[in-house]
């Protein structure tokens, strides 16, 4: 089976659009920080990092220190697909992370989209 192209597409230039379509929406490029290292467990050094070693996002999920536990909390639909019935695990993570970005492009509270409980 061949890899999806989205595997090797280098997380430093789709990182961006994530920041521009949140700015557009009046939000903050540390609200999309902190919902990736929430997602993935890399501090802001380690994404850092990762963005400018150019890394594919087969790499950058691949390296992430602790994947959030309660990611499986996310559903719903992102480019027309049901997240939470993505049968590839990384295709399943970049979906959970468009998912995210796209609940805070469209205002929900921080507190929600990262699951918080309470």
């Amino acid at each position: 089976m061949t890899k999806h192209r989205v595997f090797a597409m280098e997380f430093a230039k789709v990182y961006p659009l994530y920041v521009h379509k949140a700015e557009s929406k009046n939000r903050t490029k540390g609200e999309v920080d902190q919902i990736i290292c929430w997602l993935t467990g890399y501090d802001h050094a380690g994404l850092q990092r990762q963005i400018e070693q150019g890394s594919d996002f087969e790499t950058f999920f691949a390296q992430a220190p602790a994947m959030h536990p309660d990611r499986s909390l996310i559903t719903g639909v992102v480019c027309g697909v049901r997240v939470e019935e993505v049968d590839d695990p990384l295709m399943q993570e970049i979906r959970y992370l468009d998912k995210l970005i796209d609940e805070l492009a469209k205002g929900k509270a921080m507190g929600k989209i990262l699951r918080q409980r309470g």
